[in-house]
């Protein structure tokens, strides 16, 4: 049992990992709105999926013994990460198919990710624990011309004191245990911004539900394999610690 799992098996507080844009996959049928020079390179860069984030939550979600819920399917088909009445909802591909078809596409992939998340959620609570989600994702090194020179994004709403002590906890910890590695609270996004933690913190008392959404430079995808999971690793221990520190009494 690593240090990490050990720690998050005390008191009555769950782990849960989610990954929304884990992959870049589109349905069939939508296949010749993708089939252009264009619509390829969107699907490949980062406007079609977050590379490198579902790697990262399976290792992250196998090293703290976690639930993992995923989707494969590309944001470009309809961002799982956005409300209902977020314009980015459907992406410049998916915006002009009609009502219905959106529709299809919200009752294939949208509703029933989401539905399985909070299931699972409303599950822990009922069993008497409160869940600690972490929604892994990755950003770009360098966007509208800026270099992102961040390494880690810790998003919160630091309105909930849950969220604000156990992201700053966890930030304290990561810098002692690298100090070269570079993090930041609620960048390169706002935490309070559209999202699925956004829309779950409007369902869920803070003594119930904490959400964090851990944004990671796509540069781990140029790491070797050992690199990439020694630096997952850090981030899990230095987690377990924080948690072990804010959930101790729990």
């Amino acid at each position: 049992m690593t240090r990490s799992e050990a720690t998050l098996k005390r008191g009555g507080t769950c782990p849960l990992v989610t990954c929304e844009h884990g992959g870049n996959e589109i349905p069939a049928e939508l296949q010749p709105y993708f089939d252009g020079t264009y619509g390829r390179r969107m699907l490949d860069s980062h406007r079609g999926w977050d590379p490198g984030s579902l790697q990262a939550a399976r290792s992250i979600a196998a090293e703290l013994s976690a639930a993992l819920h995923f989707a494969t399917v590309s944001r470009l088909v309809v961002d799982l990460n956005r409300s209902l009445d977020n314009e980015e909802l459907f992406s410049r591909f998916t915006q002009s198919l009609n009502e219905a078809a959106r529709e299809e596409l919200l009752a294939a992939y949208y509703h029933p990710y989401r539905d399985r998340v909070t299931q699972a959620i409303d599950q822990t609570i009922d069993g008497g624990q409160r869940v600690v989600h972490l929604s892994v994702h990755t950003f770009t090194s360098r966007f509208r011309g800026t270099v992102r020179d961040l390494d880690v994004g810790l998003l919160f709403d630091p309105g909930r004191v849950g969220e604000l002590r156990l992201a700053g906890a966890w930030q304290r910890r990561l810098v002692e245990l690298a100090p070269k590695l570079r993090v930041a609270a609620n960048k390169p996004y706002l935490g309070t911004a559209d999202g699925f933690t956004t829309h779950l913190r409007r369902c869920y008392l803070d003594d119930h539900y904490v959400g964090i959404e851990l944004e990671l430079n796509n540069r781990i995808r140029s790491r070797s394999e050992d690199s990439r999971q020694r630096l997952l690793k850090l981030i899990c221990d230095a987690f377990g610690e924080a948690f072990q520190e804010e959930f101790r009494e729990g």
